[in-house]
């Protein structure tokens, strides 16, 4: 068995795919990197054939019809052989030194009661431009280089939350716990995170600057012009977010405060975003979805619209256009809009 998957959802990524790929070769025969093609246009397919063809025992090549980020993800969990499981994107890349610093870590809690169902690395807002990279941290929130479950966890404040490029789940628990990504969807790295939680019971965090977001390119999913255009998709997997969890019913109090946290901040993007765009259409659609939450459950719509960013996206005139401005930049600190 490996001791790390690593699925690389590919669709017409041809001109940067392959840095992704070496950085992910610095982990050597531990690793097991699965490249999915998407259904891609362009020459990725013969990209992932050449490199599965000349690292036979490290990379393997899956040609799939066209089916979205999540239809790559879901692949790649079905083809996984290895104890841990990760995501890496094909415009991002990991820090080779700190690759092999989190595979050490890994391989010593691999097997037995140190196994754990969750690691946590840092990740770097890798922005075109600036020459300061953002680098999302965790050491307020999480004990550093020990085992700890929910009740460790420190300071779950609005503003710091896991996504998908800092965490490393176990390979069987995300089996087990059914995750299956909706296709052709994109945003569905927010139910990646948030579904496998109530799974979690073991944990552990490595403060190490691992994972290399890329932001830069005008067609990129998290450009702010691109996600008002796909807004639907964001509504969609706010919708499915709403009804995943009773979160009521968690027993565990920080667990339970971290989703509803991790909830509001899924349903203040969708909101800010349908303001921003300013059409008639999309406020209508803001008012359907704060609309949808009431009816779906009373209390959460209360609990999301009593929240700080709940009630600034409701505000009307001049103050809570101020407040919806201050929301913004909280998005933008979360998501990193391009």
């Amino acid at each position: 068995m490996k001791l790390l998957s690593i699925a690389i959802p590919c669709y017409n990524s041809q001109d940067y795919m392959e840095h992704c790929i070496r950085t992910l070769l610095t982990g050597g025969e531990d690793v097991e990197i699965l490249i999915v093609d998407d259904g891609s246009k362009d020459a990725t397919p013969e990209i992932a054939d050449s490199y599965a063809k000349r690292y036979p025992t490290i990379i393997r090549a899956i040609h799939q019809e066209n089916g979205g980020h999540g239809s790559a993800v879901n692949a790649g969990i079905q083809h996984a052989t290895g104890l841990y499981y990760k995501v890496v994107d094909s415009d991002d890349w990991v820090d080779e030194d700190a690759f092999l610093q989190v595979l050490d870590k890994l391989r010593e809690l691999a097997g037995g009661d140190d196994t754990v169902d969750l690691f946590i690395a840092n990740f770097v807002y890798d922005k075109v431009g600036v020459k300061h990279k953002k680098v999302m941290r965790y050491t307020s929130m999480f004990p550093v280089d020990q085992i700890f479950g929910w009740n460790d966890v420190k300071l779950i404040t609005k503003g710091h939350y896991l996504l998908m490029h800092s965490v490393i789940y176990r390979t069987e628990m995300l089996r087990k716990c059914r995750l299956e990504l909706p296709k052709h969807t994109f945003y569905v790295d927010n139910i990646y995170v948030y579904h496998p939680l109530p799974y979690v019971k073991k944990m552990y965090y490595m403060d190490v600057d691992l994972y290399h977001y890329y932001i830069g390119r005008e067609d990129q999913s998290v450009n702010e012009e691109v996600m008002i255009g796909r807004i639907d998709q964001q509504i969609k997997v706010n919708k499915i977010m709403v009804e995943d969890y009773d979160l009521w019913k968690i027993s565990n109090k920080r667990l339970r405060k971290y989703m509803f946290n991790y909830l509001e901040i899924i349903t203040v993007v969708s909101t800010v975003l349908l303001l921003r765009s300013g059409t008639e259409e999309n406020l209508e659609k803001k008012r359907e979805l704060w609309k949808y939450i009431k009816h779906y459950d009373i209390r959460l719509f209360h609990h999301l619209r009593n929240g700080i960013m709940g009630n600034t996206m409701n505000l009307p005139g001049r103050g809570g256009r101020k407040l919806s401005v201050a929301a913004y930049k909280l998005t933008q600190k979360i998501v990193g809009f391009n």
